[in-house]
């Protein structure tokens, strides 16, 4: 395997109740954690979600809420997850986007205080489609010969994802081999949050990255507009994006 790893690195996946990072729940979650040895320690665990799984949801994974009703909640399993995922760096396919802000989300609602930003992340599909534009399918297809059965089941997702990064560094010879520069390859912006909301420019300050104030210096529109803050603090924002805007505020007070 053409990757070099310092510490270890989990792939993951994740089934969910739909796309809204807010609001949404995980129903399953899947993790092949690979260590700088090469072993690997491979884990599948449905989740309770305590709402209901919207039949547009189940119809994607098959997944229904008689599957998870006498499953764990997140709550219950947030603790040795968050031990599973300690000192790793992380992997998934469109994780940077959706996945890892929905878990931290999930982490945030359990109140277990997982840190994650000394991790470097590898999101497979910005690979893919900075080389072959197409969905894990058409990846699963292309780089490793197969034909993806099972897909949209959480395990067969994180295996497929694993065995593309590894067909990957094969395939590309100027593609790095090391988790560091993956990640810097792998990333699309220089986020402050998860979700992009607040994004470094190149003196490393906090910009706002949507909305009204789009492009402003953060720290000059929450000194200049107080409500501001009020309304991200209120408004429908990732527990992530909303914890970025209070350290900017915080530190503008000072």
């Amino acid at each position: 395997m053409r990757l070099k790893l310092t510490r270890p690195i989990v792939f993951f996946d994740l089934e969910t109740t739909g796309t809204n990072i807010t609001h949404d729940r995980i129903v399953e979650i899947s993790l092949i954690k690979v260590m700088p040895d090469g072993t690997e320690i491979e884990k599948t665990r449905r989740i309770n979600p305590e709402i209901p799984i919207p039949a547009e949801a189940t119809a994607i994974h098959h997944i229904t809420d008689e599957d998870v009703a006498s499953e764990p909640t997140f709550r219950q399993v947030a603790n040795s997850l968050a031990g599973m995922l300690q000192g790793c760096d992380i992997a998934g396919f469109n994780s940077n986007r959706f996945d890892i802000p929905l878990l931290d989300q999930e982490f945030q609602r359990a109140g277990v205080n997982f840190d994650i930003s000394s991790a470097r992340f590898v999101d497979v599909q910005t690979i893919f489609h900075k080389k072959e534009p197409r969905t894990l399918v058409a990846a699963y297809r292309f780089y490793c010969g197969k034909e993806l059965d099972g897909a949209h089941s959480a395990n067969a997702d994180t295996r497929a994802t694993f065995e593309v990064l590894k067909a990957q560094l094969e395939k590309y010879e100027d593609l790095p081999d090391e988790v560091a520069a993956l990640s810097d390859f792998a990333s699309n912006s220089r986020n402050v949050d998860l979700m992009g909301r607040l994004v470094y420019d190149e003196q490393r300050r906090e910009v706002i990255n949507f909305g009204k104030y789009k492009g402003r210096l953060a720290e000059e529109v929450l000194a200049a507009d107080p409500g501001y803050y009020s309304w991200i603090l209120q408004g429908d924002f990732p527990q992530n994006t909303k914890n970025a805007f209070t350290r900017i505020r915080l530190r503008v007070k000072k």
